[in-house]
């Protein structure tokens, strides 16, 4: 992966909410946007992001920026907005809590008491270019719809920005897993105009993330929180015959299904590796829809600006 530890001033900046190990930033970094903020609650997941991080995103680390508050914050609902960086892209993963008391005409106060409700509070106040929300399947069937039409009409009348989503597999974009995710993009301009990227060859098959021969080339969603199941368990996702033997994924063969390098680390123990793995975004799926929102923000002459300075790669990767 191209190190853009040195980024140009122009590079377009992100916030990273929700963040849990890294998925957004390590997929943003690689095209070569500077995370500019992240927060994620849970210890464990703020030990992985921070060793996988530090080198790469030092400031987020340093204490005291903003008094008692860290550039790597750990309670978004305690912290103003006004305190968070200026940013271009504000991304998350949001925890999909029920809107149990949302009508369908009170717009932004429906959301009062849920997490989206922080995200629209910064997005009143750091109005940045663009934002990528990323949650499960089912939120967009919730409470018969109810749900993401709360959400869809919030950002839309409430913020003023477009509106556009998608259900995407990780398989969509090279990945050996199903994990279809509901992706949520949109502008401030309303006048860009977006497309979600077309779908992309598999990288690799799931024979090859399991070392042997497998008889399917797609594997299971892997499983939200890490449990192990048996091959015979109705709600199989993580056990799979293998050379005819039934063998059950481990921490490294998981990076593998999510896009994460063989060389990210995990300074917890393989059960909370295994847990913080399959509650993360499949990298690859978010990292070609992050690199088509940054074309609609500024164009292919953006990329052949940046990356001649690193001299990385050719325009033409990009095109």
């Amino acid at each position: 992966m191209p190190n853009y530890q040195n980024l140009p001033e122009e590079n377009l900046t992100f916030i990273d909410l929700f963040a849990g190990i890294g998925g957004f930033h390590l997929a943003l970094h690689s095209i070569g946007a500077k995370c500019v903020f992240a927060s994620e609650i849970d210890e464990k997941a703020r030990l992985t992001y921070q060793a996988n991080f530090k080198d790469i995103s030092p400031e987020l680390f340093q204490d005291g920026l903003f008094g008692d508050k860290e550039l790597f914050n750990k309670d978004i609902t305690e912290i103003d907005p006004k305190e968070i960086p200026d940013h271009d892209i504000l991304c998350g993963g949001f925890p999909c809590q029920p809107f149990s008391n949302a009508g369908f005409k009170k717009g932004f106060e429906d959301t009062r008491g849920t997490l989206f409700f922080n995200i629209a509070e910064i997005i009143i106040k750091k109005q940045p270019k663009a934002f990528f929300l990323e949650n499960v399947r089912g939120l967009f069937n919730h409470d018969n719809g109810k749900t993401f039409e709360t959400i869809r009409r919030v950002i839309t009348e409430d913020l003023g920005y477009s509106f556009f989503y998608k259900i995407v597999k990780a398989s969509d974009y090279g990945l050996p897993q199903a994990r279809p995710r509901l992706f949520m993009v949109g502008f401030k301009d309303k006048n860009i105009n977006f497309e979600f990227p077309d779908r992309i060859p598999l990288k690799y098959d799931l024979s090859y993330v399991m070392g042997g021969k497998v008889p399917r080339r797609i594997g299971f969603t892997l499983r939200c929180g890490g449990r192990a199941s048996k091959i015979h368990d109705r709600r199989n996702w993580d056990c799979y015959l293998v050379d005819g033997k039934e063998t059950q994924l481990n921490s490294r063969q998981r990076l593998l299904m999510q896009g994460f390098p063989s060389d990210f680390v995990f300074p917890v123990s393989e059960t909370q590796a295994m847990k913080q793995l399959g509650n993360s975004v499949a990298v690859d799926a978010i990292r070609e829809v992050a690199n088509n929102i940054i074309k609609a923000l500024e164009g292919k002459d953006y990329f052949k600006k940046v990356l001649q300075k690193q001299n990385i790669f050719s325009y033409a990767d990009f095109k």
